[in-house]
């Protein structure tokens, strides 16, 4: 049994995040043991998610990993937690382009059998906010509105307004809140600053996300809506599958790059490697000037490289060790700002010199989920391997694939993407290791010395 809550929107901008994560910060300020988690490929929230619970924040993504998964990997990250809640993605009902429901926080919160809380912007709107959460409660009789939160209310009369207007929608109104600057988290170009780059301020935000809400919110009835969520049916997913049958002797070391500038990473990755056998070890390319002793494998996650392009040029013996171990032939997985860090300049500063490409800052913003095949062997994955990912940059790499390229991929276009060369896979395509089983193991084994 995991008591359970989705926190939806009519639309992005209505106040999910900060909602959600003062929902998480307030029920862990009351003792309960809180697994936060987010719809959809997003890196970045659950990073807030994470400081707010002291616990991993993890993505359900239906497109990336596949229906059959979101139940599992909740009751995986849930395991010994009296609560889990589940921030949504955009509106209520979108989804991945052109594909109906798939990956919507609708359809998660199907999956899940949760109960939904809809968070509506009130800020322009009195009884016409009766209509709107109508219209969500009633569109999918699968998806239970369990209640609404208002937000970015005005005053005590316009409360008044809304709370009369909902008063015959049979959704009761389980919190109300006012606009709080405090609680307000900055933006740039690819969503808000995660922690790790404003980490004092993030937890200030944090903290008054979780006044905010304990003030505005019925936690009380909140609480109970969660716990009257049914049983999970599924079992846990679990890292151990990519346990190998004859484990090494000696634990290869895989280097997982992080730091400010090197944010996006999924949580079961290293549980994942872990469990394949591998000894993992994190390091961050902005201040450690050599790779972790004994460093067999690399894994270099997304980010922001290009806002710290000048310190990561500056780290000049870094970039050479990097470069050494890829001329090794030693098993290198890069993705997005890790293929950017692979490539030979970034906006004019150079790089590690790994691939023949250079990398450049734009205004146009790629975005998307891309169906892919891997079009070679390589540590990550054999050819012929077909891997579901997602694409989230506003740069451009010249040329975008090499003689050996990754991955062939359909949407929007067909084309061909990324590097293959010795034990090197880089590509800006995200994946989910646990969608594929295998994939970890067969990266630990090529750590093998």
């Amino acid at each position: 049994m995991v008591a359970r809550l989705v926190i939806a929107a009519p639309s992005s901008g209505a106040g999910k995040t900060t909602v959600a994560t003062g929902l998480m910060a307030a029920f862990a300020g009351r003792g309960l043991a809180v697994s936060p988690h987010k719809v959809g490929p997003d890196y970045i929230d659950p990073g807030y998610h994470a400081l707010a619970t002291g616990r991993p924040g993890r993505n359900l993504d239906a497109f990336m990993c596949g229906t059959g998964l979101v139940a599992p990997l909740l009751a995986h990250g849930a395991a010994g937690a009296d609560l889990a809640v589940v921030e949504g993605v955009m509106g209520l009902f979108d989804g991945a382009s052109g594909q109906g429901e798939l990956a919507s926080t609708a359809q998660v919160a199907k999956l899940l059998r949760a109960p939904v809380v809809l968070v509506v912007d009130a800020s322009s709107q009195s009884r016409s906010v009766a209509a709107l959460v109508h219209g969500f409660a009633s569109w999918d009789p699968e998806v239970r509105i369990g209640g609404v939160i208002l937000n970015k209310v005005a005053t005590d009369r316009h409360e008044q307004l809304l709370r009369e207007a909902l008063g015959g929608s049979g959704v009761p109104v389980l919190g109300v809140l006012r606009r709080a600057p405090a609680a307000a988290t900055p933006s740039r170009h690819l969503g808000l600053v995660p922690v790790a780059e404003r980490q004092a301020a993030a937890v200030e935000a944090v903290a008054a996300q979780a006044e905010q809400v304990r003030a505005g919110c019925d936690l009380d009835a909140l609480l109970a809506l969660a716990r009257s969520a049914p049983p999970l049916s599924a079992p846990a997913w679990s890292p151990e599958a990519e346990a190998p049958a004859d484990p090494p002797r000696e634990r290869p070391v895989v280097a997982v790059a992080g730091g400010a500038a090197f944010t996006f990473s999924y949580a079961e990755h290293p549980e994942l490697l872990a469990a394949a056998g591998a000894e993992v070890v994190p390091f961050d390319p902005l201040r450690d000037e050599e790779l972790p002793e004994g460093t067999r494998g690399l894994v270099i996650g997304g980010g922001f490289p290009e806002v710290y392009g000048a310190e990561l040029s500056a780290n000049e013996r870094l970039r050479k060790a990097v470069a050494e171990l890829a001329r090794s032939g030693a098993p290198v997985a890069a993705e997005c700002a890790g293929l950017l860090y692979l490539a030979r300049s970034l906006d004019g500063r150079p790089m590690c010199g790994v691939l023949d490409a250079d990398a450049r800052m734009t205004e146009r913003l790629t975005l998307g989920y891309r169906d892919a095949v891997a079009l070679g062997d390589s540590p990550l994955a054999a050819a012929g391997t077909r891997m579901r990912g997602h694409e989230f940059h506003r740069t451009v790499l010249e040329p975008g694939a090499g003689p050996s390229p990754a991955w062939g991929l359909r949407q929007p276009e067909p084309r061909v993407e990324g590097f293959t060369r010795g034990g090197v896979h880089a590509s800006y395509l995200h994946t989910h290791w646990a969608a594929v089983p295998g994939t970890a193991r067969r990266f630990v084994e090529h750590c093998a010395p």
